[in-house]
């Protein structure tokens, strides 16, 4: 077997170089390559690698894989309800131009439990930090008209009304927070609301983190809306 390969590198080794260009036919490269796929599989015992078998196992256009992008195949739909979700997968921007402009109105709410050495305190208005139910409600109130700037594919919207209320829970030592945006224009403003609940939680959990660490935000979530195509809504 050493022997039958020294043959085939001398074989390969006494090749001269064509002095001109030579063009060769598909029915001579065609003989070439099965001469050489002989004499491989004669001396190393296995036929060659199916790369090397030839164009005719080079897959056709029809048997090429499709571009796949996030794992989304780019030809099939968007499924239904994601509007914020092209054909491709990719996120996007609502077209809401052609929409119709009515008065639109959302409510929000989320709880802020305390325990109750917090609570104590928040009731005494006794934070180091200060008056923890105002400044939490203008914090809600000016999450409310920045929600576009923190969330990347909402709209900039004119709200014409921000609502926020803070009220003590004395059975669980919690704050209860509910919120209210609204606006008449072409896109709900559910986000607007539910943004001024959040970050005022935030700040509750900020001024109060002093006194507690475990404190919980929960319960964050949309109570009912008002206006657009789909209507109505509450829970």
């Amino acid at each position: 077997m050493q022997a039958q390969r020294l043959m085939f590198l001398r074989r390969f080794a006494t090749l001269k170089p064509f002095p001109r260009p030579r063009f060769f036919s598909s029915h001579d490269i065609a003989n070439t390559i099965a001469e050489l796929n002989q004499e491989m599989e004669f001396v190393f015992g296995a036929p060659p690698p199916s790369s090397l078998a030839g164009s005719s196992d080079s897959p056709t256009p029809d048997q090429e894989p499709h571009l796949v992008t996030n794992g989304v195949n780019p030809e099939r739909a968007p499924p239904s309800g994601l509007t914020h979700v092209d054909g491709k997968g990719e996120a996007r921007m609502v077209d809401i131009s052609s929409k119709e402009i009515t008065k639109r109105v959302a409510l929000a709410s989320c709880k802020v439990v305390l325990g109750q050495k917090v609570f104590d305190l928040v009731s005494a208005n006794q934070m180091e930090k200060g008056d923890v139910l105002g400044v939490a409600k203008i914090a809600g109130v000016c999450a409310a008209k920045q929600t576009s700037n923190l969330i990347p594919l909402c709209h900039n919207i004119n709200l014409s009304h921000v609502y926020v209320d803070l009220a003590l829970n004395p059975r669980d030592f919690s704050i209860e927070v509910r919120g209210e945006a609204a606006s008449t224009g072409r896109t709900g403003v559910e986000m607007e609301a539910l943004s001024a609940v959040t970050v005022a939680g935030l700040t509750v959990y900020d001024m109060c983190k002093a006194a507690s660490k475990d404190i919980v935000i929960t319960d964050v979530r949309l109570e009912q809306k008002s206006g657009g195509k789909s209507g109505d809504w509450s829970r």
